[in-house]
């Protein structure tokens, strides 16, 4: 983080190639590679990322007031497994100092890149919804993606969001709310891989309505199953991350796809360490994809490689751009 925040990471040289880039959300990315939220939780090192060749980056949860979060250690890695238990809580330093390093961020025109934020609510918090709602019109002049984070495990109480009528009621009243706010941003939601088929399909069929719609989804979050682990830290409470999400991130995104009719653009999120596991993921139906785990295991050459192996398999494949395989796994079932 202190290297990316105070620039000390080296600049990608080349610019991206033209098979990489693609519109979507109604944003121009030079790539499809994003850093995940998690990471800059605070807003700290969006140029850094954005300098080492990510087109977009995702910071937060962020929360209204500040919070600490759950106590120390709450990060624990699993090498073996390639993988990472995080138990954070939303630690955050609140909506008022994180918009304050953005608008800085914008006014010195330093960043052109894409910047997303993603809102979180606060532990105490009595009405969750106005905690997102409150986000919205906080950053509605320095974000260009909006992310409502309803599936953190570390948060008690938030993933019961997802169930079908309060996510139907949250999602109603927020884009009453951007509307009176004159928030022209899209609005994603991030997504459990924990989900039920059941809860899947309700989730499906309440994006899908008018009042509750929403512009894109994000699949997905960590999960707090412990798929066929082998470091001892997989017994640490938390949202796994990494490796072991992979092929669940993978299946969800196909599915989700397949339930939204492919009318819902998608980030696929979950265990990218190669080109390969990103073009499996934009086959399947994702639009954009979003390292985490794999960053952090490898630094900032991970980007350049990802992008270079992803344009190599496109051009073996025929695509004249990234666009074109999105969904084609889906599209030919």
């Amino acid at each position: 983080m202190k290297t990316l925040k105070y620039g000390l990471v080296p600049k990608q040289k080349a610019e991206d190639p033209s098979l990489l880039q693609t519109t979507v959300l109604g944003l121009e990315f030079k790539n499809p590679i994003g850093m995940a939220a998690g990471f800059d939780k605070q807003g700290e090192a969006v140029e850094g990322l954005h300098r080492i060749g990510f087109s977009f980056v995702e910071i937060g949860s962020v929360t209204p007031k500040p919070q600490a979060g759950n106590p120390k250690p709450r990060v624990f890695r699993l090498p073996e497994d390639n993988a990472v238990v995080n138990r954070y809580g939303f630690n955050s330093d609140g909506h008022d100092v994180v918009w304050d390093r953005l608008k800085k961020l914008k006014e010195n025109k330093i960043f052109n890149g894409i910047l997303g934020v993603n809102l979180g609510s606060n532990k105490e918090t009595k009405d969750v919804t106005q905690d997102y709602i409150d986000g919205i019109k906080r950053f509605v002049d320095v974000a260009d993606y909006f992310v409502i984070n309803v599936s953190s495990p570390n948060t008690p109480g938030l993933r019961s969001l997802q169930n079908k009528k309060n996510l139907e009621d949250l999602l109603t009243r927020i884009n009453t709310a951007r509307e009176s706010a004159g928030s022209k941003q899209p609005l994603l939601l991030k997504l459990a891989p924990d989900l039920s088929d059941s809860e899947r399909q309700d989730v499906a069929d309440v994006v899908l309505k008018k009042k509750s719609r929403v512009d894109g989804l994000i699949l997905c979050n960590t999960t707090i199953t412990r798929p066929n682990l082998i470091n001892p830290n997989k017994e640490e409470s938390g949202g796994l991350s990494g490796a072991p999400l992979t092929d669940i991130s993978t299946a969800m995104i196909s599915d989700m796809y397949r339930r939204t009719h492919g009318s819902i653009p998608i980030i696929g999120v979950g265990g990218v360490f190669s080109g390969a596991d990103a073009y499996v993921k934009i086959r399947a139906g994702a639009s954009l994809v979003q390292l985490y785990t794999s960053y952090i295991y490898n630094g900032p050459p991970i980007v350049g490689k990802i992008k270079r192996e992803l344009c190599e398999i496109l051009e073996t494949n025929g695509f004249s751009s990234v666009t074109d395989a999105i969904g084609k796994d889906a599209k030919s079932k």
